[in-house]
């Protein structure tokens, strides 16, 4: 009886032996000798609790894995599927193209070059300026970006370059653009179309006059994505300070730096009873022949430490726009497409028979 007794207890004491290694001192030992490890504990690519001697490492949305039975994809996968898990640091070693926790995130080319932002796809600017997409109200100077709810939406990235650079990875320095001087359209006989851009108001207070003394500022974007504002505008509510007015929007517009825009046409018209005020700006100078960026209007409250510092428009919203009135039958090429941009420099390298800063100017017959 008591040799039956001594066989049944080595029994139970074989059935709740000792877990391997104890765990490992990262889980704790349950019947049968298994382990059930603590959080990021495991062994082997199978991720087993066995020991509990190896680390996981962390899980994110798969690049690219292998569909299931009803062809979900993009699911959880350590590492991302796109690096291998030191399993002694618990850390990924994510292969190249990919960092970040659990390799959850690619890398900009060449990290923008020095000349730029990584920015997640889902905070990428679309096209160049707010207005391309303002279609009844003036919007502000953050870049424009739509509602984007892919699975990679927090993962892919690129480059959003700093003016006058540009390529997908910021390396090239950016030539100035200009019309092609012997593209026919610019012959003696046909007339001449420039560019020509409407800006409307409409005053919040029911009449022209409720804008007098009020200030703003106009923004414009150059091809090279260099943007400039100018300094403050004073509306003039009198007949004859209206056309005072019109000349120092024109004024303020040639005044920018480095002669971005170096000639511009402005006329002015108001209707008094409507409260609403157009300028047409008729881009005429060299340099902005073809068609520009439509201009930025700066109209809300800009105060102390503010630049420049203006006062603001009362206007009624979603009603002020700026829009293209007419198009530009002159073209806008890097180089005037009539020489070779040199990348290092920014500076065009023109053909033989061409001079100037886009090549734009003839300097012999061919």
């Amino acid at each position: 009886m008591l040799q039956v007794v001594f066989i049944f207890i080595s029994f139970i004491a074989a059935v709740n032996a000792g877990c391997d290694n104890s765990c490992s001192g990262h889980g704790t030992c349950g019947e049968r000798g298994i382990c059930t490890c603590y959080d990021n504990w495991g062994l082997g690519l199978a991720l087993y609790n066995g020991d509990c001697s190896q680390r996981i490492c962390p899980f994110e949305i798969a690049w690219v894995d292998t569909p299931d039975k009803i062809g979900g994809h993009h699911k959880y996968a350590e590492c991302a599927a796109r690096g291998i898990c030191n399993r002694e640091s618990g850390e990924c070693e994510c292969f190249p193209g990919y960092e970040g926790k659990g390799c959850a995130r690619s890398v900009c080319p060449n990290d923008c070059s020095g000349h730029g932002q990584c920015a997640y796809i889902q905070d990428l600017p679309h096209n160049v300026v707010p207005q391309d997409f303002a279609r009844g109200g003036f919007m502000n100077e953050d870049p424009k970006t739509f509602a984007y709810y892919s699975w990679d939406k927090s993962k892919t990235r690129g480059c959003v370059c700093d003016p006058e650079y540009g390529d997908v990875d910021c390396s090239k320095r950016m030539c100035p653009f200009g019309t092609d001087i012997m593209d026919q359209r610019l012959n003696m006989v046909a007339a001449k179309k420039y560019q020509v851009q409407q800006i409307y108001f409409r005053a919040d207070g029911g009449s022209y006059g409720s804008l007098a003394s009020q200030t703003f500022a106009l923004t414009f974007k150059s091809k090279l994505n260099e943007t400039f504002t100018t300094y403050p505008i004073v509306f003039k509510g009198a007949s004859l300070g209206f056309h005072d007015f019109v000349l120092d929007v024109q004024r303020a517009l040639e005044s920018l730096p480095n002669r971005v825009i170096d000639q511009v046409e402005v006329h002015g018209y108001r209707d008094s009873i409507a409260a609403t005020v157009n300028l047409n700006i008729t881009f005429t100078g060299d340099h902005v022949q073809g068609p520009q960026n439509l201009l930025t209007v700066r109209n809300y409250v800009c105060g102390d430490g503010c630049t420049p510092k203006i006062s603001g428009l009362e206007l009624i919203p979603r009603t002020s726009n700026t829009t293209e009135l007419q198009l530009s039958d002159f073209n806008s090429f890097e180089c005037g497409r009539r020489g070779k941009c040199d990348y290092g420099t920014g500076i065009c390298s023109c053909f033989a028979g061409y001079t100037g800063i886009s090549c734009n100017v003839i300097t012999s017959l061919v």
